[in-house]
């Protein structure tokens, strides 16, 4: 069986994955979807341990599909002084961009504008900040040259400010001193998510999506295994609930961590570290609303603001304000959005207003709490720890180094299991990485072969990598499903079905949402390809005429309140508003933050 296959997440798989998370006892258990969660299961399976996953909602539905798209060091770092996450972060970049998954991370060029000063009196300062960003971003190549395990990525350059407006022409030509471009990696954040999930499927781990855990199961002091619900199950059915024996369980569930420190006060422990939500709000503006060809990089005065290209768009963003109120559906309010129009106003010739916004999306990220007041001073470093015998956890920490914070957590739970297993993820390409840079170059052969323009596979090479045979194999079943998705045409309706059929998809919004960016990329937020994609989803899941409909219905209930949300003063309204919608998984405690793990205590045996 090729990895591909045994890599599919069907709906048979996930029938047989679920009788398996009944029936057998696992090394490792894994609970949450996210990048930490998937990387985990990834790096446990790879170590020929026994593994499950368990996500309560989709694969990356939390922080893991809300964050810059960037795979990257972490410029203002440096200026932190906190060169071992530097070092480790563009180590990780260099890995992914080159050996790891080089069909999701590519290099994205990026911008330090310079601000312009006030005739020859400000000329030393001038001096200095061009001294300044330019020995910092030299310090960021150097660290990726020397440490970054194969860099992917080109040197920066200085730019004037002629250079600078050539390169990007809505610049303010009076903002402006000059520039400094470097690179750093892009990513479709819930696509590598999804791809580390069946990468860990391939190796033979069981990996289950809509199944909430909702208690531990102990044996007096130790932690042996997780109740779970699988939320897909009918109402009343004996199979909804069960239990999943497991010699170690590894808690990966970013800012929803402390509900396990809650679950762990009822049998007197405290883990000692506590995690703190950070909301990030980002923008997408269509690319016609800004002249430029890199991103930019601007310092404000309680966060750094990207503007990053993304295909026919832009993302900016982001927000760094702590966030207290639902956790599963982060709520971006008007106050957001006029603060990220103000902040990217100050550098631009034509101002952007919010007629400009195809879309907006909101995620939280999981930061070990200290003593800052701010936010945006926590650490982005991680912590694993173990409260109880047979529980690990896995906190804090930033994307771009999931698999360094699945390598550590694996670590103790190996050392627990006993045997001296090491990781292999530092050499085990993901699923699509094989063989990509040949197909890539030979690119024109394979359209020609599969009869489609040369621009829908390297749409798809861009996407799905090597991967892109199985696509072009539905397509040359079917060819209907080379044909473009309703509202959203850069998108052919084989990427739905495929979905479907390999990528763990269950509900409407797993597809626009995650599997595609239709929901942020749209103007009518995926208004317009609800019914088709509905209609596509609807073969391959075997749903009929009531379910396709009730799926329209919940994503246009979830559409109408994200807008809603974002037309309040303030996050406590944008949060009332935004959970007027209920979830599509049906599970009425998945709506609230600190409910959503309400039921979550231990059992005892």
């Amino acid at each position: 069986m090729s990895r591909s296959v045994a890599g599919q997440l069907s709906p048979v798989r996930r029938a047989s994955d679920l009788r398996r998370l009944r029936a057998e006892r696992f090394d490792v258990l894994v609970i949450g979807g996210g990048v930490t969660g998937a990387g985990a299961a990834l790096d446990a399976a790879s170590r020929g341990l026994k593994v499950a996953l368990v996500e309560a909602r989709d694969l990356a539905a939390g922080t893991s599909s809300r964050s810059s798209k960037l795979i990257h060091g972490g410029l203002r770092y440096l200026e932190q002084l906190e060169f071992h996450l530097v070092h480790e972060a563009l180590t990780e970049r260099g890995l992914l961009a080159t050996r790891l998954a080089p069909h999701l991370v590519r290099p994205v060029p990026i911008m330090v504008p310079l601000p312009a000063g006030r005739g020859l009196r400000d000329l030393p300062a001038r001096v200095f900040r061009r001294s300044y960003y330019g020995a910092g971003v030299a310090a960021y190549d150097a660290f990726a040259g020397v440490f970054g395990g194969g860099r992917g990525m080109p040197l920066h350059r200085h730019l004037t400010r002629e250079g600078a407006r050539r390169i990007f022409p809505s610049l303010r030509a009076d903002a402006l001193a000059g520039a400094i471009r470097y690179y750093d990696g892009q990513v479709d954040d819930a696509r590598l998510v999804v791809t580390l999930a069946r990468t860990a499927a391939s190796l033979g781990a069981t990996v289950v999506s809509s199944a909430r855990a909702v208690g531990l199961i102990r044996q007096a002091r130790e932690v042996t295994g997780v109740r779970v619900r699988d939320l897909e199950a009918s109402p009343g059915s004996p199979d909804a609930e069960f239990e999943v024996q497991a010699r170690t369980v590894i808690a990966a569930t970013g800012v929803w961590s402390d509900d396990m420190s809650r679950m762990l006060n009822d049998v007197g422990l405290r883990p000692g570290v506590r995690v703190r939500a950070s909301k990030g709000v980002h923008l997408v503006v269509p690319r016609s609303a800004i002249t430029g060809e890199t991103g930019l990089i601007l310092r404000t005065a309680s966060s750094v603001l990207f503007v990053i290209p993304w295909g026919g768009h832009w993302i900016i963003g982001t927000t760094d304000t702590d966030w207290r109120l639902d956790r599963s559906h982060p709520a971006a309010s008007a106050r957001d959005i006029d603060y990220l129009l103000q902040q990217v106003n100050t550098v631009l010739d034509r101002p952007l207003t919010t007629a400009d916004i195809e879309g907006v999306y909101a995620g939280l990220r999981p930061l070990l709490a200290g003593e800052a007041d701010s936010t945006s001073k926590l650490s982005r470093e991680h912590a694993v720890f173990e409260p109880m015998l047979g529980l690990l956890l896995v906190a804090g920490g930033k994307y771009t180094t999931y698999r360094v914070m699945a390598s550590d957590v694996v670590d103790r739970a190996a050392r627990r299991l006993g045997g001296a297993r090491q990781s292999r993820t530092a050499d085990l390409p993901l699923l699509g990485a094989d063989g990509y840079p040949a197909m890539w170059r030979d690119r024109a052969d394979l359209a020609r072969r599969h009869g489609v323009p040369v621009g829908v596979v390297e749409h798809l090479l861009e996407r799905y990598g090597t991967l892109t045979l199985d696509l072009l194999a539905l397509v040359d079943a079917d060819p209907l499903l080379a044909s473009p998705l309703a509202g959203a045409p850069e998108y052919l309706a084989a990427e739905v079905a495929y979905a479907a059929r390999a990528e763990g998809a269950l509900h409407l919004e797993d597809v626009l949402t995650r599997r595609t960016r239709i929901s942020f990329e749209t103007s009518h937020r995926g208004l317009e390809s609800a019914e088709h994609t509905a209609e596509l989803m609807g073969a391959v899941l075997g749903w009929d005429a009531a379910t396709r409909a009730r799926e329209v219905e919940h994503y246009r209930a979830r559409v109408e309140a994200e807008r809603q949300s974002q037309l309040m003063p303030d996050d406590a309204a944008a949060d009332a508003a935004r959970l007027g919608a209920p979830d599509v998984r049906g599970y009425a405690a998945d709506r609230g933050g600190d409910d959503d793990q309400a039921e979550l205590r231990p059992s005892a045996r």
